[in-house]
């Protein structure tokens, strides 16, 4: 009969041999003796676990530190008997053969068919590549495989380094290793393409279609000039602008009240925005009901009448009137300066002030 393993808290599980019937045991000194014979026939604490349904501590726990420390050591010295088989060490000098000849390491892995950290482990510390010295053979390899001739024929035709770097993905340097010196053109010699057409500026047509009734910016924008360019082509006595060289004229501005000028007609007349104004309205709320700005109904209001800023705020923004007494019986009931505060209206630090 083969004994089995089942936790409490899991559902329970059996364990069942070739040919023979499980039993669930639930008694810890026989979970004991079942992960020391797994144990010790060679199976994992992974293993072991999975097996039992317990977790990879409790088989810890239950297996000696000596068997487990001579487990490793066995383990290690199989990984060093392999490593001298001749297959392994075959295997050691194919990875070297080709990562030393500059294959990156990818490539030597789907070579050998192995994981590329396969490939790292077979290689000394001493036989690895540098990132900067393994960026560098990639550049070198990939610029193998350019076709010299056709780049060369390609910058021959017209084509520049920067727009034969984009074609094959590589930096215009690597393009310019690839192209002799007796064929390198000079800078200069490289026309420029212009980024605005224009057209050739005809002084009887720009007359003809400027008197049609045609704008002068819109003749400057198709002729690429200028409007005072363009204006140079049309007589004085055909511009339509003013004459050139004559200063412009500072816009007129509107009279200010009280100055005699014409004043705007508003919904309310300026005894009843006086009389809302002393009566504790603001001028942002009149200004709302009559459909104006504000600063419109501040100019309608004297001088001497209008509220500064501080009496502006106290009179939108009141105060509650609460005095220190009542203040100190909410502390007495036990209330936090902020549940005070909250209750009254007002902020901690005021109502701390207060009291």
């Amino acid at each position: 009969m083969i004994l089995s393993w089942t936790p409490t808290h899991l559902p329970q599980k059996r364990l069942v041999g070739p040919g023979e019937g499980g039993e669930v045991v639930r008694d810890v000194k026989v979970l004991a003796v079942l992960i020391r014979r797994r144990y010790r026939e060679g199976a994992s604490i992974a293993v072991v676990a999975r097996e039992l349904g317990v977790s990879k501590s409790t088989v810890q726990r239950h297996v000696p530190v000596q068997e487990r420390r001579d487990a490793a050591a066995a383990a290690r010295q199989r990984h060093r008997n392999r490593a001298q088989t001749p297959y392994e060490k075959a295997l050691r000098a194919q990875v070297v053969r080709l990562y030393g000849s500059g294959m990156p390491q990818q490539r030597v892995a789907a070579t050998l068919g192995i994981s590329v950290e396969a490939v790292v482990a077979r290689l000394e510390p001493s036989q690895r590549r540098s990132k900067q010295e393994a960026a560098r053979l990639s550049v070198e390899q990939q610029g193998e495989l350019l076709p010299q001739e056709e780049i060369v024929a390609r910058y021959v035709q017209g084509a520049t380094m920067a727009e034969l770097g984009r074609l094959y993905g590589v930096h215009p340097t690597t393009i310019r290793r690839r192209i002799p010196d007796d064929l390198v053109r000079p800078r200069a010699s490289v026309p420029k393409p212009r980024t605005r057409s224009r057209r050739v500026l005809v002084d009887e047509e720009v007359r003809r279609r400027y008197e049609a009734g045609e704008s002068a910016y819109v003749l400057a924008r198709e002729f690429g000039v200028s409007v005072h360019t363009l204006r140079a082509r049309i007589p004085a006595a055909d511009w339509r602008g003013r004459p050139a060289g004559e200063a412009s004229a500072p816009p007129p501005r509107s009279a200010q009240p009280g100055s005699g000028g014409v004043r705007m007609v508003l919904a309310l007349s300026d005894e009843e925005i006086l009389a809302r104004y002393r009566a504790g309205q603001s001028a942002t709320a009149i200004g709302r009901a009559a459909g104006v700005d504000c600063r419109t109904i501040l100019r309608r209001i004297p001088e001497d009448e209008r509220r500064t800023h501080f009496q502006a705020q106290r009179l939108n923004r009141p105060a509650p009137d609460v005095d220190a007494d009542t203040i100190r019986a909410l502390r007495a009931r036990g209330l936090s300066w902020e549940a005070i505060a909250a209750r009254v209206g007002l902020s901690a630090k005021t109502v701390r002030a207060r009291a």
